[in-house]
Order: C-alpha cells, then structure tokens, then sequence
C-alpha cells in the first residue's frame, strides 16, 4: 500500500476498528502450485480478535471459506503437512479491507484553486486498512480442534454482524439470528464443507484518503460539493473529508 504521510493513519486502535466496522475482507495469497493460479483471492467477512493490554500478543482475525476453494486447495499443496492436521503456511498472507463508502472527487468541487490557478486534476477518495500476518487453515471440521474452531467461528461471525451489522440487538430492535434456528444437521453438513482460518497480524497498514492535502477552501468546496449530491454515500464522504481535513489541521499544529 503507498502510504503518504498525509494520508496514513498509525493509530492501531483505529485501524483495528476499522475492521469491525469493515468485516469483509479480500484474502490474498501467493502460492506455487502445480494446478492452481500462483495468485489467488477470496472475498470473506472476518471476526477480530484482541487481546487484553496486558497480554504481549498479537491480534488475529479469523474467518472461514468454502473447503473447494481454490485457494485452499492452494494451501494444502504449499505445505508439507496433510489434512485433518491443522495447516501453517510459511509464508505471510495478506487481508485488505475496504471502507464502506469511497467516491470521484470532480476537480469542479475545488473552489479556491480551480478558479484561481486551474492546477487541479480529478482524483477518488477512500479508506482502507491491510493486514500481513501468518495463516493457520482448520480443514476438517470432525477432528476436536478444527471442530472446535470452527463452531466457535460461525458462532461469532453470526452475532457480530446480526448485531454490529444488522442492529439486531433485542428490545426495541429485533432479536439476532442465532445458528441454533437452523437444523442441527443442516449445520453440521455445512461444517464438514468449510474450513477455519485464522490470523496473527503481523503488520498492520492504513489510509483515509480524504482530501486532506488540499488547501482548506479546495477542502471546504469538497465537504459542500459531496452534500450537494444528496447520497448516503455523498454524505459519509463529505463527514469524512470534513473530520479527517480537521485531523490533518491538528496535527500540523501540534509540529
């Protein structure tokens, strides 16, 4: 990811709620293979997990995909270890995760330097965060590990987005689905076809590209010309530019 200061976010809290806010992530391996392609992806949501301040270690995300998928098929070949086994890749992966809303910025929304130079060209705004980390893939749901994971996995992702997502969360809202509506061996069917992945973040990266570069009026014309539009998309991205153009101001001063 090229990451402008001007643009890089380095709070890890941010970024990581970043990733609850934006579970679905694009999963992406590079990984010699004798009938797979070398690159491969899959668009997947993700549970985030943190550990308490007070431990020293690591977050992870974890998720889970079909057991056919190409990439995972991918993944067995590239390690020595077999199936039931739980399998570890030796080398990193990497998950990006998009924000929800990114937009054309038209050069016409910069109202200070377009009339006063013409020196403005049209550019696309949004966020996104990437994580680089080591991948451990649960494949056979009958074995007391993976079984475990992945029942723990379904059962988390089910309640994060019912809730996070949907805003199922009882009282004046709707009740949440919970995967015990579903028929016992429905679900178990179901297990025996995925398989359980999980990550230790490495390294985390991220970036508001927010039109914060711009001169304050340029900014100000940004903010007001993505409210014109009149979109939920236009007015999450005006929030932003406005929200993120203060962050930049405040940093600076504080230099």
């Amino acid at each position: 990811m090229f990451l402008p200061s001007v643009h890089a976010e380095t709070d890890t809290d941010v970024l990581l709620q970043f990733i609850r806010e934006n579970p679905l992530g694009i999963l992406i391996t590079g990984l010699k293979s004798s009938e797979q392609d070398f690159l491969q992806c899959t668009h997947v949501p993700w549970v985030l997990d943190v550990p308490e301040k007070s431990e020293d270690s690591n977050p992870r995300i974890r998720a889970h995909i079909a057991k056919q998928n190409p990439q995972v098929k991918a993944m067995i070949e590239a390690v020595d270890q077999k199936p039931p086994n739980v399998l570890e890749l030796s080398e990193d992966v990497l998950v990006l995760f998009n924000g929800q809303h990114d937009h054309y910025v038209t050069p016409k929304f910069y109202s200070e330097t377009k009339p006063d130079s013409g020196k403005v060209v049209p550019t696309w705004n949004y966020a996104a965060v990437q994580v680089y980390g080591k991948l451990s893939l649960y494949y056979d749901s009958k074995t007391p590990q993976a079984g475990t994971f992945i029942a723990q996995q379904i059962h988390d992702l089910s309640s994060h987005t019912e809730k996070s997502v949907m805003g199922y969360t009882g009282g004046d809202r709707p009740e949440a689905w919970t995967v015990d509506e579903a028929p016992e061996r429905y679900v178990d069917l179901l297990k025996r076809n995925i398989v359980g992945i999980e990550i230790e973040v490495k390294k985390i990266q991220g970036k508001f590209k927010m039109s914060q570069e711009m001169r304050p009026g340029d900014r100000e014309g940004v903010v007001k010309g993505f409210q014109s539009m009149g979109t939920e998309t236009g007015t999450a991205i005006s929030e932003l530019v406005k929200g993120r153009g203060e962050l930049h101001d405040l940093k600076k001063a504080g230099n």
